[in-house]
């Protein structure tokens, strides 16, 4: 899974649920998805291995 930290409950480490992972318009990779908790939208950058590695694990790929 895909972690990230929520600014809204100041928790590091949430898991996302339904990723989406997609490119920054300078090239990198971030996945986009939502706090079960909370509700908050929350993203976290990564590398493209990452990127890719979270696409076979079935996030979904929006570029």
């Amino acid at each position: 899974m895909i972690t990230a930290y929520c600014v809204v409950c100041k928790e590091k480490g949430v898991e996302m649920s339904a990723p989406e992972i997609s490119k920054t318009t300078k090239g990198g990779f971030m996945a986009k998805g939502k706090h079960e908790e909370c509700g908050t939208t929350v993203c976290a950058m990564m590398s493209k291995d990452n990127a890719e590695k979270a696409i076979e694990n079935g996030a979904k790929k929006d570029y």
